[in-house]
C-alpha cells in the first residue's frame, strides 16, 4: 500500500491529519512504539500508553517511534497511574500531538497539554462524561461500550455511542467491539466518526505482546470473556481462565475490595509480558472470537477499510456521519 490519501472530509482524520479514521486502543503493558508505529506508519492514529510506567519508559518509547515514522501518534495517559504527573509533564516537553486519557478526569491537566498543542481525547463511558470533557475543551471523546477488554464501564457500545453522539458538538469516536469493517460501518452508523480498535490490534504481527497471549486470543470464542470486579466498583474484562476463578471466589466471599486489588496487582504485567495466560489478566474483548490470524498493522487496516468501503457500496441506503466512501491506496 502506498502512501494513503488523507479523508480529510472525515472529522477524525481532519482533527488528527490521519488517513483512516482508525484508533489503536491503549492497551497497558502492549501498546508500545512497535504497534503504535506500525498503525501511524498504516494510516491510523498509533497509541503508545503510558500505563503506570514512568517518564523514562515513556520518553524512550516516543523516541523509538519517532525513529520509525513521522506520522501522528497519540499519548494514552492513565490519570491513576502513580507517576502520571511526570508522564503528564512529557506531552509539552516532548511535544507530544495527541493524548487519549482513561482512569479519570485529565481537568488538572488539561490547560497545560492544549497550551502545548496537544488533542485532548478523552475516554468516557457515559454520556454525563462526554458532556464535562466537552465543557473542558476535549476536541474529541471515544465512546467505550463494555465490549472492550481491560477496565470498562456499565453500557454497550450500540446504547452509549449515539446517545454521546446526540450530546456533544465534538467528534466521537466508537469503542468496543469493533474487529472489521463491519464494526466500522456500525459505529458509524450510530454517529460516531471514527472507531478506537484495540483487540485486533494484538494479533498485528508488529504487537510484541507475549505468544502465548496471541495464542490465548486466537484460541478464545464469544462468550469466553467475564468482567471481574464489578461488585467492588473495578470491572474490567479479562479471558477467563484460572485467575477469573480466584475473582469469582472473592464475589463468592464478599471480600473487600484490598482483596481484589492485591489480586490483580501485576497480572496484566504477568500475562502480556510474561506469557501467563492463566494467572494473569488477559485482557481481550467480546470481539475475540473474530480475530484469527496475525497480519500486519498495514493488513489488518486496509482489510477493514476494504469490507468498510464495499457495505458503503452495496448498502447505499445507510447514511453514516463518517463521511462518504473512504478513500484507498493501491
Amino acid at each position: 500500500m502506498t502512501a494513503p490519501e488523507l479523508n480529510a472530509s472525515n472529522p477524525v482524520c481532519g482533527l488528527l491529519g490521519i488517513a483512516y479514521p482508525i484508533l489503536q486502543g491503549g492497551m497497558a503493558n502492549i501498546s508500545d512504539a512497535s504497534l503504535a508505529a506500525a498503525v501511524s506508519e498504516a494510516g491510523g492514529l498509533g497509541v503508545i500508553a503510558a500505563a503506570n510506567a514512568g517518564a523514562d519508559y515513556v520518553s524512550e518509547e516516543v523516541r523509538k517511534l519517532r525513529l520509525a515514522t513521522d506520522k501522528p501518534f497519540a499519548l494514552n495517559v492513565m490519570l491513576l497511574s502513580p507517576n502520571v504527573d511526570e508522564v503528564a509533564a512529557l506531552v509539552a516537553e516532548l511535544r507530544i500531538p495527541v493524548v487519549v486519557t482513561g482512569a479519570g478526569n485529565p481537568a488538572r491537566y488539561a490547560d497545560a497539554w492544549k497550551s502545548a498543542g496537544a488533542i485532548l481525547i478523552p475516554v468516557v463511558a457515559s454520556v454525563a462524561q462526554a458532556k464535562m470533557m466537552e465543557r473542558l475543551g476535549a476536541d474529541a471523546v471515544v465512546a467505550e461500550g463494555c465490549e472492550s477488554g481491560g477496565h470498562i464501564g456499565k453500557l454497550t457500545t450500540m446504547a452509549l455511542v449515539p446517545q454521546v453522539a446526540d450530546a456533544v458538538k465534538i467528534p466521537v469516536i466508537g469503542a468496543g467491539g469493533v474487529a472489521d469493517g463491519r464494526g466500522l460501518a456500525a459505529v458509524f452508523a450510530l454517529g460516531a466518526a471514527g472507531a478506537q480498535i484495540g483487540t485486533r490490534f494484538l494479533a498485528a504481527l508488529e504487537c510484541t505482546v507475549h505468544e502465548n497471549y496471541k495464542k490465548a486470543l486466537f484460541k478464545a470464542k464469544d462468550i469466553d470473556t467475564v468482567v471481574t470486579g464489578q461488585r467492588v466498583n473495578n470491572a474490567c474484562r479479562i479471558l477467563k481462565n484460572d485467575l477469573s476463578r480466584r475473582f469469582d471466589a472473592l464475589d463468592a466471599a464478599n471480600a473487600p475490595a484490598e482483596e481484589y486489588e492485591a489480586l490483580g496487582k501485576g497480572a496484566g504485567y504477568a500475562a502480556a509480558r510474561l506469557g501467563d495466560v492463566q494467572n494473569g489478566s488477559v485482557f481481550i474483548g467480546q470481539i475475540a472470537g473474530l480475530v484469527k490470524k496475525e497480519q500486519s498493522a498495514e493488513e489488518i487496516i486496509r482489510e477493514i477499510i476494504l469490507e468498510y468501503n464495499e457495505i458503503v457500496s452495496s448498502r447505499l441506503c445507510i447514511n453514516l456521519r463518517g463521511g462518504v466512501k473512504i478513500s484507498i491506496s493501491t
